[in-house]
């Protein structure tokens, strides 16, 4: 029963992710002519590009600057400082005689030194029966609480967020860092806390049930060999220079002035 359900988490995040590169290329050739560029595509790029994008993505979420209302929208600074990994990826809603869901991103994990792992490539994708005009796109940030949940990402295939791992919307701004203070002490944390948005607002988009599928000949391209995620997120591959842009976002996140 199981890996029944597992193969078909695998064929439609496989089948949603190729729905994902055709539209994405459509969104970007439309961005392109009309002008807009404030968008980051579903479309799985180089590890360069890819580590650009996630790093853009956690800025949404963390700088004040990128934020209408201020620090009581952000992700408090212990929320970073506790996490054991971020998920960090861009998800394209689009529909036209179907719908679906795709988009593409990386996960991270922090080491025993406190450092952080080189990038292990991720897609996600759903497809569904009616039609779907227009398209949406939504960047998103797990926190990965636990060891438990950086597990899920290292063994390679598929994770179900909200299966066998509980997730829930992420705490926001001062209230919320207080609000979950007592429950890093007493390791009552959610495994996975989310945050999403889209066109630049908190979306609140529900990723319970959502698939994610290592991208593992991505990741070869990557690195120039066959390398398992889980060598990957325990820190078996040298962290990349084209990766230090996200590092040093994840940095500026830790070190920031919480209020």
């Amino acid at each position: 029963m199981f890996n029944k359900f597992k193969d078909q988490v695998s064929q439609a995040a496989q089948g949603a992710t190729a729905f994902g590169q055709q539209a994405g290329r459509s969104i970007s050739d439309y961005a392109e002519k009309s002008g807009a560029t404030k968008f980051n595509s579903p479309v799985v790029g180089t590890l360069s590009e890819e580590s650009a994008k996630a790093a853009r993505i956690l800025e949404q979420f963390i700088l004040k600057e990128e934020i209408e209302n201020g620090f009581d929208t952000v992700i408090p600074v212990k929320v970073i400082k506790e996490a054991k990994g971020l998920a960090i990826f861009t998800v394209v809603k689009a529909g036209f005689l179907w719908s679906g869901r795709a988009g593409s991103g990386i996960v991270v994990a922090r080491l025993p030194d406190g450092s952080w792992s080189a990038p292990s490539a991720i897609a996600t994708g759903g497809v569904g029966i009616g039609a779907q005009v227009g398209a949406d796109i939504t960047d998103v940030v797990l926190i990965l609480n636990s060891d438990e949940s950086v597990r899920a990402f290292s063994r390679g295939g598929n994770v179900t967020v909200g299966g066998s791992l509980a997730v829930s919307a992420g705490p926001i701004g001062a209230g919320g860092e207080a609000a979950v203070s007592g429950d890093y002490s007493s390791r009552k944390v959610t495994p996975i806390f989310s945050y999403s948005k889209s066109k630049g607002l908190f979306a609140g988009m529900s990723i319970e049930g959502t698939g994610l599928l290592e991208l593992s000949k991505t990741n070869t391209g990557w690195y120039g060999r066959s390398v398992k995620a889980e060598d990957i997120l325990k820190g078996q591959v040298p962290a990349p220079p084209e990766s230090q842009v996200l590092y040093d976002m994840i940095k500026k996140a830790e070190d920031r002035d919480p209020w």
